[in-house]
């Protein structure tokens, strides 16, 4: 690359978002063969990379290809066409695909058999497994299986998205005198695709069979007194992106209700087949399917890894599993305090999933249970419509208390649990909005209204991340605790904006998207170049999941010519070249894959000897600063600032172990050195975790 470009408009200067989304995925597959994980998280993290690869096809890719097919589509800062990309794209996922089995069948099979953990093939069962998997076969699968043969009175039946299907051929005369050659065999998705072997009939501890196999070893008892000559499992990746015109509805949740039946059944944009499939059948299922070449993935196992991911959870081996661990209480809330009282005397903060989750529920049942609260307001994301909140808050609202709850319907893929949580908190008499046409609600937000002698106090919960208590165990993020009355005023303001029309209100602490936080942003890191020109100390240091959005890249540029020191944390995409000499030579970039998945977003400005620091809902992506309700709030109590600080920068910074460091290149490489591993999250559970 020539580096001595200065023209930040340049698209030599960025790496393609998706491009960029494929690497992140290739970290996680990493971890799978790191040898310092515990086997059965390595497992995880070989499914996990599975999972990722499949929701990429059913958004980024599906995304790409409406764009070539209608021709649209606004090209991104690397200037790469819809076609361009999806080709890159085409090379690296078939890469990864090749890597994932290989790791399956060459890194992680031997040492798990070691540990007496099988999956056993055809080919290995002896008389005893054979005749049980046989019984099973007739008990199980038999009267479940509906075979297909293909011909004019039987089209090709609509496969589901990412079903597990296998595609026959035969030969021979029916009872009807059809000759059929090919037919389709559709696995219900309520059948388990792992299953254990009883251990009478196992000669390892822990034996496994894969369902396709035992479909495949009897698939011609669906069809008697018929040839089977092969017999190929396959599974289609549709399009899954919900198009709604939330402007053309009157009702969102009716018209999402519907729109969800159709996500299994949106456009194929990939196919995967057994290894072995004849290049002929594959050409069938490509014609059905309307895929070309590029969009054909063979297997070297199972179609879908990711349902190995049960696998870990069926094995009582704690030394294979990351240990064990107790989320401790911040000693400023023990058990049976009130909350009130608490947070009148200091703004408390919480980090996830160090610290226990809990004390956010308790609150809440504090607020539902006491009768000087009036008013209770939530958003919500991602929580699951059994989740502790949800019962809370619909205690609430049959207790009396005026609960407005702003439910995203869009969150994607928890769409359907999200209507269902809108559905009974309505009929708990709560308020339900589905925040602003055009918009999703991203922001994190609790407003308790209480009446304390003859004033209302304002009691407000901030966070990095969802209301979701399992993800609290394996996220990280920050949780914000204050009854400072000038923040609740501005959270107040927000819930005004996203229940009711009206002007944006001005905010006097809060950031807030669509109006402010870009512009904010922006500016504070145009106040750090400014410091940095005038000869004072200035830095920057930041830590997010995702760094596409080009004017706060473009600024980022600029501030590292005029000698701003910028050490960026950011766990997936980053559109951004560091080390670019004359451009970006005072920037770092590094990413964090654990344990946990890092997503608390962090913005720290020396600002000369005034430093600012924010937690905040949104990354610095174009969709969070201009289509999505976010909130960005300071952290101004200077302990409280030190602590997230320390915890939740500088400890990732100083990280030897768990870092990836980005190249001018768009390469990532381990960041190991000759000095004493650190692990961040090792180090962060040690010190904060009972």
């Amino acid at each position: 690359m020539d580096t001595r470009l200065r023209d930040l408009s340049d698209p030599a200067l960025y790496i393609n978002r998706e491009l960029s989304l494929l690497e992140f995925n290739r970290r996680v597959l990493e971890q799978a063969k790191d040898e310092g994980n515990p086997l059965l998280e390595r497992l995880r993290y070989l499914c996990i990379s599975s999972s990722n690869l499949d929701e990429f096809f059913e958004i980024r890719v599906a995304g790409l290809k409406e764009q070539v097919a209608f021709n649209s589509g606004q090209m991104g800062p690397d200037q790469l066409t819809p076609a361009e990309q999806l080709r890159r794209i085409g090379e690296v996922a078939h890469q990864l695909v090749a890597e994932q089995y290989r790791v399956l069948n060459d890194v992680l099979s031997p040492p798990l058999a070691e540990e007496g953990i099988r999956f056993l093939k055809r080919s290995e069962w002896n008389v005893k497994q054979a005749q049980w998997v046989k019984r099973y076969f007739y008990r199980e699968l038999l009267p479940v299986l509906s075979p297909i043969g293909l011909d004019p009175s039987h089209p090709f039946p609509r496969i589901l998205n990412k079903s597990l299907n296998f595609l026959v051929s035969l030969e021979g005369t029916d009872a009807f005198g059809r000759n059929s050659v090919i037919a389709i065999v559709q696995a219900p998705r309520a059948l388990p695709r792992v299953i254990n072997i009883p251990v009478s009939y196992a000669n390892s501890p822990h034996e496994f069979v894969f369902l396709s196999s035992i479909i495949h070893a009897h698939v011609e008892d669906l069809f008697p007194g018929m040839q089977v000559t092969g017999c190929y499992q396959f599974r289609v990746t549709r399009n899954s992106d919900l198009f709604v015109d939330d402007e053309d509805v009157e009702d969102l949740l009716h018209a999402l209700e519907g729109e969800l039946h159709q996500r299994r059944f949106g456009d194929s944009v990939r196919l995967e087949v057994a290894a072995e499939c004849p290049d002929e059948m594959v050409s069938l299922l490509r014609s059905e399917f309307e895929l070309g070449p590029e969009d054909i993935y063979r297997c070297n196992g199972p179609v879908n890894l990711t349902r190995l991911m049960a696998v870990p959870d069926m094995i009582d081996r704690p030394d294979l599993k990351f240990p064990a661990f107790t989320p401790s209480r911040p000693r400023q809330l023990p058990v049976g305090i009130d909350f009130f009282e608490a947070i009148r005397q200091n703004d408390l903060l919480i980090h996830h999933p160090y610290e226990s989750f809990s004390p956010v529920v308790e609150l809440l049942r504090q607020a539902a249970a006491d009768p000087e609260v009036v008013v209770i307001r939530q958003t919500l994301y991602r929580t699951g419509p059994d989740s502790p909140i949800a019962k809370t808050l619909v205690e609430a609202a049959r207790a009396g208390k005026e609960v407005t709850v702003v439910v995203e319907l869009k969150a994607r893929f928890d769409e359907e649990a999200n209507i269902e949580l809108a559905t009974r908190l309505q009929e708990a008499g709560a308020h339900v909005v589905y925040g602003v046409v055009g918009y999703k609600t991203h922001a994190k937000m609790i407003l308790i209204v209480r009446r304390e002698g003859k004033q209302l106090r304002r009691y407000v919960h901030l966070s990095t991340g969802n209301y979701h208590p399992r993800t609290a165990r394996q996220y990280t993020d920050f949780g914000f605790f204050t009854c400072d009355n000038t923040v609740g005023m501005d959270v107040q303001k927000i819930f005004h904006q996203l229940t009711a029309p009206g002007r944006a209100l001005r905010l006097k602490k809060l950031l807030q998207s669509p109006f402010t936080l870009h512009q904010s942003v922006v500016a504070m890191i145009e106040r750090e170049a400014g410091h940095a020109t005038a000869g004072r100390p200035a830095r920057i240091v930041a830590k997010m999941n995702s760094l596409i959005e080009i004017n706060v890249i473009k600024a980022l540029y600029a501030a590292s010519q005029a000698g701003v020191k910028i050490e960026l944390i950011v766990r997936g995409i980053c559109a951004l070249r560091p080390g670019l000499p004359g451009i970006s030579d005072n920037i770092r970039v590094r990413s964090i894959v654990g344990r946990f998945l890092e997503h608390s977003r962090i913005f720290y400005f020396q600002n000369h000897e005034e430093p600012e620091l924010y937690l905040s809902s949104a990354d610095w992506m174009g969709r969070n600063f201009f289509n999505r309700i976010e909130v960005c709030f300071p952290i101004e109590d200077k302990r409280l600032r030190e602590r997230v600080l320390r915890e939740g920068l500088e400890t990732y910074l100083n990280d030897n172990s768990r870092a990836w460091l980005l190249d001018a290149e768009g390469q990532y490489h381990r960041a190991r050195t000759g000095s004493k591993p650190k692990d961040a999250q090792a180090q962060l559970l040690a010190k904060l975790a009972e």
